[in-house]
């Protein structure tokens, strides 16, 4: 190389004011004189080797260098982005995360009693099975070899035939033979006749082995020599099966499940049709999909974990499942990519199951269970590696919904049945339907009430508003229990167990409870008292299940969505009911019931907030039959604990919401004639009307017993507003609190054209 003094390219940085430049440079250039003969210098290595600052003269030892964010920048001098050398790490920090992701030293089937039990039950099953096939079938494998021992003992004289004069040697001599190669044939020959007369000699001894084993087993026991005969005829037999009829039949049969391996996986994704895949494979095939983890059995069926190209998260993957499904030839209930988030959004895990899970019936263990604990959750489903899933209810809220038909009711039978078997805790059941769906679970029952008549709701109403006071009631007793006895302020099973304390679990379900919160007259009121339970109650043992197949603003009030703990979405039609049982954004992120197939995937949803990480889940099913029998258990234990109360114990409901019309009988009190009248004037009216009814407003004295008609009327939309008027039995005009006839009648009108409509569609 050589250096051009009039090329910029090739003149030095220029070097900051007040230093000079590195003495084993300009000792170079005085010793070269005009460069000829002169070294070649690599200025990037020199100018690297530069110190920044040189140390001022009366400094004894060259001070730090100043960070390179804090140095001057010269005019035309590159700064370096990417700083030179390895990247500095964290060895604790880098533990850390190995530890996250190690793998477990007990297998996690082996770590559940009852996971593990029933793996060893199902293994022990299966060989018990394959035994007692094969050793069903001992007569005819004991036919087959004796048919096929003719051919097995030609098959073994034969080979021992020709194994001891070579004759497998013989197409290559004649081949020599017939391309005229005297030499080769010669040497082919002269090691026929080796072979030959060494195996004459071993075919020889083994001829009179057999012979002497023979004799010796002549003079043995008649049990001896049979037991030799059928093994040379077990021997022969062996020797003598065809190729394509095995001996032994197989006891189960295999299902042919293709091997998932990483080519498939990669040809699956890139036919997708996802463009950042694609244009990542198509620069980089060899890394565009790295997998981070072998891929391995995991239950029945694959599992491989993989991280996406960049910019592909794995909810454009499962926009795509029936097309994966396509492309890995297997049905769609095999399928089931899910993320993890907790890594990043483009990791992948994809599970491909043996089995489709849509075809899979859960046997769920509450049908032989003899009690339960609802301490420890309840037995809800399976996954689709089927792992058992466990819903806590204690502490928690759990709301339900999909699109009618699609299992909606039996999850809920499922939860109901759990805590039914234990004794202790007390049962609400609200089935808003009028099917008759939980009427196993009557006879357990504290409150129980099935239909869909404006009596049925306003029962179910009663029962938020009497739940609203005893989250009230509970909260003072919990507070008034001493540290020792609750420490953290919370229910516990030993509180639970003192019944005195009333602190007991106490589950209210409500299904179909739309009906209830997009009713007219008692919605608004529902509302309210369910988003004060929701929040305050499941500290207090008090848990609210709630199942809806209309969820939107108007049926699901938004309180209520956003302040559930645990949410079971079945099949649903589209993103806003999605996010209206699984939370803001579950869409967005990937947690879609949309991917579900109407009827086929039946009681399979996404379960939020009992696990971990969302979970796709298959409901245990119970049918009427064993929901009975449940419920029958679930009375004798009571029964026997004398812990039958309500209902259940056949002792009147209380009532809340009067079972009569308020608004007609308003109508009834306040004559045409009269189109504004004062609060206190209707109130006293009512009382004279149905004083079973009234007689505990009219008995309230002046601000009381205007505000009583002011509360009563608020859930119709009905204002009050200043009248003026003159008391009834005479006296001076004023400005009081009133309601205008008009009002009144408006809303029984608006009140009648929606029953109208609700019951035509």
């Amino acid at each position: 190389m050589t250096h051009d003094p009039f090329n910029p390219a090739d003149q030095p940085e220029p070097l900051p004011a007040g230093t000079e430049p590195p003495a084993d440079i300009t000792d170079q250039a005085t010793e070269t004189g005009d460069g000829k003969g002169a070294d070649v210098v690599n200025l990037d290595a020199a100018r690297a080797g530069r110190h920044p600052y040189r140390p001022a003269p009366d400094d004894p030892e060259p001070t730090t260098p100043a960070p390179a964010s804090d140095r001057p920048t010269l005019e035309g001098q590159v700064i370096r982005v990417d700083q030179p050398g390895g990247e500095h790490h964290d060895w604790r920090a880098d533990l850390e995360a190995k530890a996250r992701t190690r793998q477990p030293i007990i297998p996690l089937w082996l770590r559940s009693p009852a996971e593990a039990t029933d793996t060893l039950r199902w293994v022990g099953l299966h060989y018990a099975h394959v035994a007692g096939y094969q050793l069903t079938r001992t007569p005819l494998y004991a036919g087959r070899l004796a048919l096929r021992t003719p051919r097995g003992l030609v098959r073994m004289v034969g080979g021992m035939v020709r194994w001891t004069f070579d004759l497998e040697g013989e197409p290559v001599r004649l081949a020599a033979v017939q391309k005229a190669e005297p030499e080769a044939y010669l040497k082919l020959s002269r090691q026929r006749d080796s072979r030959v007369r060494l195996r004459v000699w071993i075919s020889g001894l083994a001829l009179v082995t057999l012979l002497i084993a023979a004799i010796i087993v002549a003079n043995q026991p008649s049990i001896v020599q049979w037991a030799a005969l059928a093994a040379a005829l077990a021997l022969l037999g062996i020797l003598g099966k065809p190729a394509d009829r095995p001996l032994i039949d197989r006891a189960v049969v295999p299902s042919a499940v293709e091997k998932l391996t990483s080519d498939i996986v990669i040809r699956a994704l890139t036919v997708l049709g996802i463009a950042g895949i694609n244009q990542a494979m198509a620069k980089n095939p060899k890394d565009a999909i790295r997998f981070v983890a072998p891929i391995t059995r995991d239950g029945p069926g694959w599992r491989a974990d993989l991280d996406l190209p960049y910019g592909v998260t794995v909810g454009n993957i499962l926009d795509k499942r029936k097309e994966m499904s396509g492309a890995l030839r297997r049905p769609l209930g095999c399928i089931w990519p899910e993320g993890d988030s907790t890594i990043h959004e483009g990791r992948l895990i994809l599970w491909v199951g043996d089995k489709d899970l849509s075809k899979t019936v859960v046997k769920s263990p509450l049908v032989k269970a003899s009690s339960h604990d609802v301490f420890k959750g309840v037995p809800f489903g399976c996954d689709p590696r089927g792992r058992a899933i466990t819903v806590p209810l204690i502490e928690q809220n759990i709301l339900i919904g999909s699109q009618p038909g699609q299992g909606k009711t039996a999850s809920v039978r499922v939860l109901a049945s759990g805590a039914a078997l234990d004794p202790s805790t007390e049962m609400w059941i609200h089935e808003l339907k009028g099917t008759g769906d939980l009427d196993p679970h009557e006879q357990n029952c504290h409150r129980y009430v099935s239909g869909i008549e404006d009596e049925a709701i306003a029962y179910a109403a009663d029962s938020l508003t009497l739940l609203r006071k005893e989250v009230m009631r509970r909260a003072a007793a919990l507070k008034a229990l001493p540290p020792d006895l609750c420490p953290d302020k919370k229910v516990t099973r030993q509180i639970a167990d003192k019944r005195s304390l009333g602190l007991h679990p106490l589950v209210a379900i409500f299904d179909e409870c739309q009906n209830l919160f997009a009713h007219d007259e008692y919605g608004a009121k529902a509302g309210e008292d369910a988003e004060f339970i929701i929040k305050l109650g499941r500290a207090l043992g008090v848990i609210l299940v709630l199942a809806t197949q209309r969820p939107d603003k108007d049926s699901l009030p938004t309180g209520i969505s956003a302040n559930v703990t645990i949410r079971f979405c079945l099949r649903v039609a589209g993103q806003l009911e999605n996010d209206m049982i699984l939370g803001t954004s579950a869409y967005k992120n990937g947690i879609r019931a949309t991917v579900f197939q109407p009827k086929v995937d039946a009681g399979i949803g996404y379960l939020l907030g009992a696990t971990p990480m969302p979970k796709v889940v298959r409901t245990a099913y119970l049918d009427t039959p064993a929901t009975q029998r449940i419920a029958d258990r679930a009375h004798a234990l009571r029964h026997g604990a004398g812990l039958l109360t309500g209902h259940a114990a056949g002792e009147r409901a209380e009532l809340v919401t009067p079972a009569f019309d308020l608004l007609a009988d308003i109508l009834a009190v306040v004559p045409p004639a009269e189109a504004k009248v004062w609060n206190e004037v209707v109130v006293d009216r009512l009382g004279d009307l149905r004083p079973d009814a009234y007689s505990a407003w009219a008995a309230l004295e002046g601000g009381a017993k205007t505000g009583q008609l002011t509360t009563a009327l608020k859930p119709y939309g009905i204002k009050t507003m200043q009248v003026w008027g003159t008391p009834e039995g005479g006296g001076k005009g004023a400005n009081r609190i009133g309601i205008a006839r008009d009002d009144i009648l408006n809303s029984i009108t608006q009140r009648d054209k929606s029953r109208a409509s609700g019951a035509a569609s």
